[in-house]
């Protein structure tokens, strides 16, 4: 079965740091385009960060540049996002998506709180 799951998700205090990681199963992340998505309450999910195919070249939404880091380890088959320099703002549900050509897969998300 072909699936991903997050995990790392949690309650973090402003200015600290929190790693997401998306466990693929039923098939190599090397061969799929890996991204983060993140959705808070009522408004529409949201690209975070992206990693393409064997790791070659990254893309951040801009309010994530230089706080954010997609990373991926094939050995482990898992993906990363580095959270540092919380904010408030980045409260949401991260989603973790592998993609390539017409197919698609999605996790289940892991909630991210951003609180004092």
């Amino acid at each position: 079965q072909l699936q991903v799951a997050e995990s790392g998700g949690g309650l973090v205090q402003p200015g600290g740091s929190l790693r997401l990681s998306c466990a693929a199963s039923g098939f190599s992340i090397s061969d799929y385009v890996m991204s983060w998505y993140r959705q808070a309450p009522g408004k529409e999910r949201e690209l975070v960060a992206t990693v393409t195919r064997f790791g070659v070249y990254t893309n951040y939404v801009d309010s994530v540049k230089g706080r954010f880091t997609i990373s991926r380890d094939s050995a482990k088959n898992t993906v990363y996002l580095q959270m540092n320099s919380v904010k408030p703002e980045d409260t949401s549900v991260y989603y973790c998506n592998a993609m390539w050509g017409t197919s698609t897969f999605w996790g289940q998300g892991t909630p991210v709180t951003v609180s004092s």
